[in-house]
């Protein structure tokens, strides 16, 4: 690969003239310093290299010596006549001592032999233009120094940097025009000024301490950062490099073209001739921009430039400190590890700049949570990890964390949308979790898994037992790869009742793995790693035909028109058989479509809202009535809901859960109306009081799910249930 030696900018506004009468060797170093970067042309043969040169100007010209109609050293000839200045390199493969000489006597700069290696060329171009730029750079500076004083006197005041000379006193004896552009000081107003009077006063004593001894005959120059005030403002200052040397006797006699004798150096008392030190020069340059460039990569390197928070190096350097501290004080510390629980959702369907602003609006939030001395960090991602270096206990980070959960439960205004996450946190306390950064970083991401394992939203902290939870990952997936095979999954179903007369009007079929040695698990605990790994498509599809086999035969054996509620995996629902596979299931099964209603959650629907609609409306004309899961979490519109062919609102669990809060009051009355404006059924999730169910039927909610009336249960549990309630239901009438 051939080395980049000059930037390619600097290479295309170089022009080469490549002069053979071979067509080969043309085209093929054509191609070559093309791909170098050069701009190139070339000549087949001698006279057009002429003709060429006259018209154009070249920066340099690759010659051969033998060609037909003009040789090489005839056309060097002609351009040493023309005074055309192109630099010369012979390619040639005449390698005679008395050819070579000539070329180079005529003018050449070079001579490369054919064959060559593609480097050599590069490498002697390179030199060849980089001389004649020294020379051009050279016969430039040359000219200038010949206009003398005057000349001398514009450079420095047309100089980048302030230029100016000190007496002994430290007062200005000289300074340039720069000052007043930088600084804002005209030269009148620094001229027999001391040099304190543009210095911030912490750097007085510094610049003394740097140039103390240049009285003592110290001659060596000293390069100094400082801190200058611009004229007019107290409080702002500029960053400038400051090279200075002292002027001496010495240095006004070789300015003369005196040389000072060998012995002076050796004399007694010359450091200490009060005459000898005549006052200082330099020079400042403004350096402001450098430093604030060199504050901000710093800033980037420690910190994450979208949210401005620390990021994970910084994280874990004050964690170790912190860590270190507690150790000497015998304090304790908690990490807490912070995951949004709905971020990817709104990430893809809104897009990345809606997501950076969710990101962005959450950061914000959490550094309201903060103690004075807290760290919050954004790790990447969505996830988040906040340090708290002081505690007495664990009920300080569990205040932390109801506060951080509490927070982020009000939704998010992006742009026109209305957003809700939640947030899932693990907590790592020192040193029951661990004694160094890596393992309480570890444990509380562990412990914040358990979170998600649990259903999301929430916080927990890490224990023992987790560390085999996680180490066993891998286990359960086997296990849970043989368990549709070895029959260990139940339905369990939870009722839907009428909030008009108590009646059991539908369940929800819920899944729950009867592991051979570990018990009953339940969704949270194995269904994220279902959907990870797309058994999920496999067990809600073995959920759906045994729900729908135990309840036709409650509907066959009388029990009343009940409705059976299935919940649906995105990766069930993007399959392009998903409706075939479900008409064709409920036609085996002879299970009545209209006693069947699919529960799809608010986020999934928006997360691919126009493929899912055609689906939809198919199975809707079917006769498959469709809910809206965890309604109330997500951003839907009312537009997007008349699209949908939806007939239920199932409002999520966490408004109904604080329902005596009446903020959250007010949101489910928001739903309702929204529900009753549509003509869509409403069922409430996760009703376990009276006060809420008595809330629920003032708002006008047609159906109740959740403890207070009964837990999940399996089918038998259920079915007795069912009866019990059809025989009250008679009682009561006769």
């Amino acid at each position: 690969m051939l080395k980049e030696a000059t930037p390619i900018d600097s290479r295309r506004q170089t022009k080469i003239l490549v002069v053979d009468d071979e067509q080969r060797m043309l085209d093929s170093l054509q191609m070559l310093l093309e791909r170098m970067g050069y701009r190139v042309d070339t000549a087949s043969g001698g006279r057009k290299a002429c003709q060429m040169l006259v018209e154009q100007r070249y920066d340099l010209a690759l010659l051969d010596l033998r060609m037909d109609d003009l040789n090489g050293h005839q056309v060097m000839r002609f351009m040493a006549d023309r005074d055309i200045g192109t630099s010369i390199v012979v390619v040639s493969g005449e390698t005679s001592f008395s050819a070579v000489s000539t070329a180079l006597r005529r003018g050449a700069e070079d001579y490369i032999k054919k064959p060559f290696a593609p480097e050599e060329l590069q490498a002697t171009i390179q030199r060849v233009l980089q001389k004649r730029q020294l020379e051009r750079e050279h016969a430039t500076m040359h000219e200038r120094l010949q206009k003398s004083s005057v000349l001398h006197r514009y450079i420095v005041n047309s100089s980048p940097d302030i230029v100016f000379m000190l007496d002994r006193e430290g007062r200005f004896t000289f300074v340039n025009n720069k000052a007043e552009a930088l600084l804002g000081y005209k030269r009148k107003d620094l001229v027999g000024k001391h040099f304190r009077m543009v210095l911030d006063p912490s750097e007085l004593a510094r610049l003394k301490e740097s140039t103390k001894d240049f009285d003592k005959g110290n001659c060596t120059i000293r390069n100094i950062e400082i801190n200058i005030r611009p004229r007019g403002d107290k409080h702002a200052t500029r960053h400038f490099e400051l090279t200075v040397f002292p002027i001496t006797r010495d240095t006004f006699a070789a300015k003369a073209g005196q040389a000072p004798s060998p012995e002076a150096d050796n004399l007694p008392g010359k450091s200490d001739d009060p005459q000898y030190f005549i006052g200082i020069y330099g020079s400042a340059r403004d350096i402001t921009e450098r430093k604030e460039a060199e504050d901000f990569i710093n800033f980037q390197a420690y910190h994450d430039l979208l949210t401005r928070l620390p990021n994970r190096a910084l994280f874990k350097d004050r964690l170790n400190m912190a860590i270190a501290h507690c150790r000497r004080r015998q304090h304790r510390l908690a990490v807490l590890f912070l995951d949004l629980d709905r971020f990817k959702v709104v990430n893809d369907t809104l897009g990345h700049a809606m997501g950076d602003r969710l990101l962005q609006s959450v950061a914000l939030r959490l550094q309201k949570c903060l103690r004075e001395g807290d760290t919050l960090s954004r790790f990447g991602g969505d996830e988040f990890v906040l340090l708290l270096p002081e505690i007495s206990g664990r009920e300080d980070a569990r205040q932390v964390a109801r506060k951080v959960i509490n927070v982020l439960k009000e939704p998010f205004m992006l742009g026109e949308h209305e957003a809700f996450v939640g947030v899932s946190v693990g907590i790592a306390v020192y040193p029951e979790a661990g004694t160094n950064m890596e393992q309480l970083i570890q444990n509380a991401d562990i412990a914040m898994y358990h979170v998600k394992g649990r259903g999301k939203e929430g916080y927990q902290f890490f224990s023992d037992s987790m560390v085999v939870n996680a180490a066993n990952r891998l286990e359960i997936e086997r296990d849970m790869r043989k368990a549709l095979e070895n029959g260990e999954f139940r339905v369990y179903y939870q009722p839907q009742i009428s909030s008009a007369n108590g009646e059991i009007i539908g369940v929800e079929a819920l899944v729950r793995w009867h592991h051979p040695t570990r018990g009953i698990l339940y969704p949270g605990q194995f269904i994220p790693l279902a959907e990870e790994t797309k058994l999920i498509v496999d067990i809600s599809e073995w959920v759906l035909r045994n729900a729908c086999i135990e309840v036709k035969k409650w509907l066959d054996e009388g029990y009343g028109s009940i409705r059976l509620a299935v919940n649906f995996a995105m990766a069930q629902i993007e399959h392009p058989q998903f409706v075939p596979m479900l008409k064709g299931m409920l036609d085996e099964l002879q299970f009545p479509p209209e006693n069947l209603e699919i529960e799809l959650t608010e986020n999934m629907i928006m997360s691919d809202l126009e493929s899912l609609v055609g689906k939809l409306r198919e199975i809707a004309g079917y006769g498959v009535t469709i809910a809206i899961d965890d309604f109330g979490t997500g951003y839907s519109s009312l537009s997007c809901l008349n699209r949908l062919p939806i007939n239920t609102l199932k409002v999520d669990k966490t408004f109904v859960q604080d329902i005596q809060d009446n903020d959250e009051a007010c949101i489910v009355n928001a739903i309702i109306a929204m529900a009753h404006g549509l003509k869509l059924n409403i069922v409430a999730e996760g009703v376990e009081t009276a006060c809420q169910l008595e809330y629920l039927k003032k708002l006008g909610c047609q159906e109740i799910q959740g403890f207070y009336f009964s837990e999940a249960r399996p089918a038998e549990e259920a079915v007795r249930m069912i009866s019990e309630r059809i025989c009250k239901q008679v009682d009561m009438t006769s």
